[in-house]
């Protein structure tokens, strides 16, 4: 090899060493969840090295070409010399900021980097600020600037391993032949590694995880931000699916399902508060006994409360797919995300239709995930933070206005619609239970910036004070109020759908309209509108995938997903289609807000054509611009 590319190797190390200390860290903070036994810890760092020198590959591509390029008269130069220290400096600076925010992210999701992570490279606004308030961003830069300070330090004056690189010349054509020898490895890597299905080497996650490359991760989910349903899943013909489809759910690609009501059709002005991350495992309704949701607790009590729910995936867009639309997961990213989204067969268009004033009403800037495009093409007005004057906002951080701005700015577009004599649907998206965790001090007797503990209770504080000032409203009595989260607060968990973290919960609440209930049947986050289309004796032509939860012959299933994994949920057996075309079937043994067993079990053919149907249909219905009003 020639003599210059000592350099290379050195960053090589350095990059495979950071490396492994950030796997072995992540490993420590996951010791509950993973399998200690001696061929477990063999295949995550084996597996996880082969990751790590492939995500190296890519990472030194600019500095492998540059020492193939750069002339020996140029390179030998005391001044080149120093910027080359000043490159391998800011080089080796990131590799150990990329293992620090590594560490940061799992921390938050379980994870290593994802299409989380793309989101959060394309928006940088929110998340750079979200960093800033959450972080000691300073603190943090300086000690790693310390560290890679000392690492050079004895590279430099110890050990002179980057000196000895400039001592000896080297010709163009050897440098040529070990440079494009280099560059072979990421370009077969590329053309060959379509997925990371090298790293699922167990049924645990954390397993799976651990075993991956942050870098590499990111670098696929940019690759792979989409998925073709019919190229990376197991599917069965067309017909049958369709057939299934309609045998399932009345409708297909060809017409649309008849809903008719029995009584009159009401008019009832409409308050759905998708909340954000309020996971069932907060609420004291479910068995939290850390008091954080009072108000929402002794709300379940007033309510059609439905505590059996599940959310289908673990982003903001995803409820508000799921529950705007009324489809399941699409495998890839949600739906609101996509330039595709216009004119579908939404909620909002069947309101309209009905002669409501619909409005989208978020506390943040709504171009954040595409949130505002979406919703206002699908049958909403958008009100969100652009919208807010300044005597209107007395807290926000970077996500956007406290929840009590977000409730005070309701109450007024709520009392335009009124005076005009329109009954409105208002789909609010809260923010305050999302990190930094930051809102009005005073409010609740958690500090602010403390944590999700203090999310959660300001935004039930919230709830509570927005209804308060609701039930003075001329409008109260004729209102619908439907509380619902968004998704779960955390994705992590040893399998790779783990249903526990997926319950939320739903709550209609109408005092003068509904009678308070608790109802236990298996739902889905689908099944929020048809249900509360059927309280308002809607009449309608359906293509929903959802369904009336209150009807008597309503069939009990649920939808859950990440980016990948696709699954369904009926009579205790979990059905999971994976992105290789494989097909799972799992019995949930037992599950608590803590956790869940499942064991594998031959796969059922039943299950599998449902789940294969519904999701199938779902993606072929959206890919063809079928499924619209």
């Amino acid at each position: 090899m020639s003599r210059r590319f000592s350099l290379l190797a050195l960053m090589v190390c350095i990059f495979l060493g950071v490396n492994t200390i950030t796997r072995t860290v992540l490993l420590i903070d996951s010791l509950n969840n993973v399998d200690l036994s001696l061929l477990q810890l063999m295949k995550i760092f084996g597996v996880g090295l082969f990751y790590d020198l492939l995500a190296a590959s890519y990472y030194f591509i600019p500095f492998t070409l540059y020492l193939t390029l750069v002339p020996a008269t140029l390179f030998h130069t005391l001044w080149h010399r120093r910027f080359m220290y000043g490159l391998l400096f800011m080089m080796s600076y990131f590799i150990i900021f990329n293992g620090v925010s590594e560490w940061f992210f799992w921390e938050e999701f379980g994870k290593r980097f994802n299409f989380i992570a793309v989101d959060y490279l394309v928006y940088t606004h929110e998340v750079i600020h979200n960093i800033l308030e959450s972080y000691p961003v300073v603190l943090l830069l300086s000690i790693i600037a310390a560290v890679n300070t000392l690492l050079f330090y004895i590279l430099i004056r110890k050990t002179r391993l980057i000196h000895h690189a400039f001592v000896c010349k080297t010709s163009l054509p050897s440098n040529l032949v070990t440079g494009l020898t280099l560059l072979v490895i990421p370009l077969l890597a590329f053309i060959l590694l379509q997925q990371q299905h090298m790293s699922k080497i167990s049924n645990n996650t954390f397993h799976n995880e651990l075993a991956k490359n942050g870098l590499y991760s990111l670098f696929s989910a940019f690759r792979n931000n989409t998925l073709d349903y019919t190229e990376f899943y197991k599917t069965k013909e067309l017909h049958t699916v369709m057939a299934q489809l309609e045998a399932l759910e009345g409708f297909n690609a060809t017409h649309k399902k008849p809903i008719r009501s029995r009584g009159a059709e009401h008019r009832y002005n409409i308050m759905l508060i998708m909340v954000e991350s309020l996971s069932a495992k907060y609420m004291g309704i479910y068995g939290n006994t850390k008091g954080l949701t009072p108000h929402l607790d002794a709300l379940s009590k007033q309510s059609l409360f439905f505590d059996n729910l599940y959310a289908t995936g673990t982003r903001t867009v995803r409820g508000m797919e799921a529950v705007a639309l009324s489809i399941p997961p699409t495998p890839g990213r949600s739906i609101v995300k996509r330039p595709d989204n216009h004119n579908m067969f939404s909620s909002g268009f069947i309101f309209q239709d009905k002669g409501y004033h619909n409005r989208f009403i978020y506390a943040g800037y709504g171009y954040f995930d595409n949130m505002n495009a979406f919703f206002s093409r699908n049958g909403f007005d958008v009100v969100d933070r652009t919208d807010f004057s300044n005597n209107e906002i007395h807290f926000a951080n970077v996500w956007g206005v406290c929840d009590e701005d977000l409730f005070d700015k309701t109450l007024k577009v709520s009392d335009n619609s009124y005076a005009k004599g329109e009954p409105f649907f208002n789909f609010i998206m809260t923010t305050s239970n999302h990190r930094p965790y930051t809102y009005p001090e005073g409010k609740i007797d958690i500090p602010s910036h403390t944590g999700r503990d203090g999310g959660v209770k300001y935004t039930d504080y919230a709830i509570d004070q927005f209804l308060q000032k609701a039930q003075k409203k001329p409008w109260f009595d004729k209102t619908v109020f439907v509380i619902v989260a968004d998704h779960n607060g955390g994705s992590a968990g040893k399998n790779t759908l783990p249903l526990w973290r997926y319950k939320i919960p739903l709550l209609v609440y109408a005092p003068k309209l509904i009678h308070p209930k608790i109802v236990h049947k298996l739902a889905s986050q689908i099944d929020v509108m048809p249900t509360l289309m059927a309280l308002l004796n809607f009449n309608y032509d359906s293509m929903f995938y959802g369904n009336n939860i209150l009807a008597e012959n309503f069939r009990e299933r649920a939808f859950i997903g990440n980016y990948q994994q696709l699954g369904y949920l009926e009579h205790k057996r979990l059905t999971v289609l994976f992105p290789n075309r494989e097909v799972k079937n799992y019995a949930v043994i037992q599950q608590s807000l803590n956790g869940v067993t499942y064991k594998e079990i031959p796969l059922n053919g039943n299950d599998e054509l449902r789940a294969i149907a519904y999701y199938q249909s779902a993606g072929y219905l959206y890919d063809n611009h079928l499924y619209s009003r």
